[in-house]
């Protein structure tokens, strides 16, 4: 039996397993919520153990939540969380981390110039350039305001 593309997709999907859309966003809100209640906690830990400002603390924050979500892509832990959560795991900084991380890993065999550093910045390379040109675009309206970045 031969199927046209369209008539493969029609199959397909019939086949999907329906999905609950609340269910999902549910998942998502409370491990993303999660994620960044952890963030926040590290925060508090670095302004009250180590006598920062918040504004001292956030870099090591953001250093720490990246470290764990390293290891725990590491070890497997993330995808799987990832897999559960959807949406929710992967738009804190934790996902990107996720991302750089498991294509470094996906592609270590094939040796650190052309395997991990070749690929790791295919998937998280588009932000890191929409990032650069948003910031760009953010520091010329500052000139033109003449806000100078306040």
């Amino acid at each position: 039996m031969t199927m046209s593309p369209k008539e493969y997709q029609s199959f397909a999907k019939s086949k999907e397993p329906p999905r609950s859309i609340l269910g999902n966003c549910l998942k998502a809100f409370l491990i993303g919520g999660s994620i960044c209640c952890v963030g926040q906690a590290i925060n508090e830990l670095f302004v009250h153990l180590m006598d920062m400002t918040p504004e001292e603390a956030s870099n090591p924050t953001v250093a720490v939540l990246i470290l764990l979500s390293v290891i725990l892509t590491s070890l497997g832990v993330y995808d799987k969380l990832a897999q559960f959560a959807g949406a929710g795991s992967a738009v804190p900084v934790t996902g990107f981390a996720n991302s750089m991380c498991s294509a470094a890993l996906e592609h270590r065999s094939e040796g650190l110039v052309l395997g991990v550093g070749g690929n790791m910045f295919k998937l998280a390379g588009a932000v890191i350039v929409f990032g650069t040109v948003a910031a760009f675009f953010v520091g010329i309206v500052h000139l033109i305001l003449g806000t100078g970045g306040q």
